[in-house]
């Protein structure tokens, strides 16, 4: 993305001249030459530098101590330019908030440098750690200057599902790896004055002309697929997923790492501030995730009813599947205590299938593991049961068979209620994200 300075000066000639110096294909120059309109463009674009000149009137150092007034949370370079000499000038101004003062007339080369370098450390201080990327705080000041655009624009929100899980098998510096990889697989799809910064760490934003989007949503989901494998051991790849280690020799069942890309642009909704575009991404991002591949959705014109209202339904439902009575009990108890809405059965031929739950909490029978094996493939073969997490409990430890199933999670019995508690209100939050 372009850095974006102002430059409020009433002078024509010398205000252009800074111009001439300044902008590239990578820094934006907006002249200013009123104070009541150079205000405006503070708040509208949150410039990464500001160069006032005492041109203007008044008193300088006033006018640096209002505009830090107005930017106290964005906190942009202010540089002070004067034909004074006397040093109180330059004291009562760099004391009122500003960042340099710079004595007219200007040597051309060392304006350049000075300010070139003030740009250079605003970047790099805004940078999010090891990733080499602007942070959250300089992508949300992205996202407003979008907004506030007369031009035709989309924004991407790209995020590395199973993240974490990869993180925890494969150590942080892998997952930093992974991250500088697709980086720079995104950047070498965009031009000069499109943006590319980091939400999270593991969350991507890309703004770029509206009608760049789809070809490039579509092209990041195909090569982060076609890279993926570099980035796991011939045994997991082999297997089909991860397994990450819980407490007492339980095992969770990890999908592989995939994108999932949500868009929103400016020709469908008149997006007011940053936040209501992010909340937008988040959205259309989480109705776009598939839980085993990569894939995208893009904003479109809303052909519902002006007052249509669609509601999602936060699913709670814990399907228990246990032998035991006593267990069963038990279980149920607990889990409704937590605000959980759970059914019961004796095994799976007795579930009633108009229930959807979030969880299915299921018990292998030790005389029949082979059975076992075989409703967890019918349920996550089951479209019904797409999103649906499933926990099983075994007293055998055959982890692997029973994770290569479809089973999402292996807890071998006995085991800490506590722990399955807390790995049912997980995937609950899990399914209704």
């Amino acid at each position: 993305m372009q850095t974006v300075t102002l430059i409020i000066d009433k002078r024509i000639e010398i205000s252009v001249k800074y111009k001439k110096l300044l902008e590239d294909d990578y820094s934006q120059v907006i002249i200013s030459r009123d104070l009541i309109s150079a205000m405006k463009f503070i708040q509208d674009k949150e410039p990464d530098m500001i160069i006032i000149s005492d041109s203007m009137g008044g008193n300088l150092a006033q006018y640096c101590k209002d505009i830090r007034a107005i930017t106290f949370n964005m906190r942009p370079i202010i540089v002070a330019t004067s034909k004074s000499s006397e040093v109180s000038d330059r004291l009562s101004v760099l004391e009122a908030g500003a960042d340099d003062f710079i004595g007219e007339p200007i040597n051309s080369k060392e304006f350049i440098v000075r300010i070139k370098a003030h740009l250079r450390r605003e970047f790099e201080s805004n940078l999010y750690e090891n990733k080499l990327l602007p942070n959250r705080k300089y992508s949300m000041r992205a996202l407003k200057r979008a907004s506030s655009s007369k031009n035709n624009w989309a924004a991407l929100l790209i995020s590395i599902d199973n993240f974490e899980s990869y993180r925890e098998v494969y150590t942080k510096l892998a997952s930093d790896k992974l991250v500088q990889t697709y980086s720079a697989i995104i950047a070498s799809t965009l031009a000069t004055e499109d943006y590319l910064g980091l939400i999270s760490d593991c969350e991507f934003l890309v703004i770029v002309d509206e009608f760049k989007a789809e070809k490039l949503a579509n092209f990041l989901t195909f090569a982060f697929d076609s890279v993926c494998e570099k980035f796991y051991s011939l045994t997991d790849w082999s297997r089909g997923f991860t397994i990450t280690q819980g407490n007492s020799q339980a095992g969770r069942r990890s999908e592989f790492v995939h994108s999932t890309i949500g868009g929103v642009t400016s020709s469908t909704f008149d997006y007011q501030n940053p936040h209501e575009i992010l909340n937008a991404l988040i959205n259309i991002r989480n109705m776009a995730r598939i839980p085993t591949r990569s894939n995208y959705l893009i904003e479109r014109t809303k052909l519902s009813a002006s007052d249509s209202i669609v509601k999602n339904i936060y699913n709670n439902r814990v399907l228990i599947i246990e032998h035991d009575e006593s267990m069963k009990l038990l279980l149920s108890t607990i889990l409704n205590l937590q605000g959980c809405e759970t059914f019961v059965a004796d095994n799976f031929k007795s579930v009633d299938f108009e229930i959807v739950p979030a969880v299915i909490v299921m018990d292998e029978d030790d005389k029949d593991t082979k059975s076992c094996l075989d409703v967890c493939k019918i349920i996550k073969e089951s479209h019904l049961y797409k999103n649906t997490k499933l926990i099983v409990t075994s007293i055998s430890h055959e982890k692997e068979d029973i994770l290569k199933s479809g089973a999402d999670l292996y807890i071998p019995k006995p085991y800490d209620v506590t722990t399955l508690v807390n790995w049912v209100d997980k995937f609950i939050k899990e399914v209704n994200l």
